[in-house]
C-alpha cells in the first residue's frame, strides 16, 4: 500500500456523501486517498469547518481544491477513473464538470433528505 498523496474531506453526515466515499474506498485500491470525516469534531480542517462543507475539498501534492477540480484529484488517484481525471486537466473540461458541479449543489438537499 503507498503512502496517501490525496486527502478528501467529505461530509459524513450526509447519506449521499457516505455512498459515494464508500464506493471511492472500493475502488481506491492503492490505498492513494486519505478520506477524511469533516463532521468529525476531532478532525483538523485546512479551511473554516462550515465551508469545508460547503464543496469537495482534497489536497492533491499540497494545493487545496475545492469542486470539479477535488473529485479529478480524487479521479485521478484512481486507477479505473484515472483518464477521467486526466481529461478533466483540460480548463474546458474542468469549466464545463464545475458548471455540473455547481448544479448538482442545488440538488444536494433534496437527494439528501430523499436518501435520509
Amino acid at each position: 500500500m503507498t503512502v496517501p498523496r490525496l486527502t478528501v474531506w467529505h461530509d459524513g453526515a450526509c447519506p449521499l456523501c457516505r455512498r459515494e466515499i464508500a464506493l471511492m474506498r472500493r475502488l481506491d485500491t492503492r490505498g492513494a486517498i486519505r478520506f477524511v470525516d469533516a463532521t468529525d469534531p476531532d478532525t483538523a480542517c485546512p479551511i473554516d469547518r462550515a465551508a469545508l462543507l460547503d464543496r469537495f475539498h482534497a489536497r492533491e501534492d499540497g494545493v487545496l481544491l475545492s469542486g470539479a477540480a477535488a473529485f479529478a484529484a480524487m479521479w485521478r488517484a484512481i486507477p479505473l477513473l484515472r483518464p477521467l481525471g486526466l481529461v478533466a486537466r483540460h480548463p474546458i473540461a474542468l469549466r464545463w464538470l464545475e458548471r455540473g458541479y455547481r448544479r448538482f449543489l442545488r440538488y444536494r438537499p433534496r437527494l439528501q433528505r430523499w436518501l435520509g
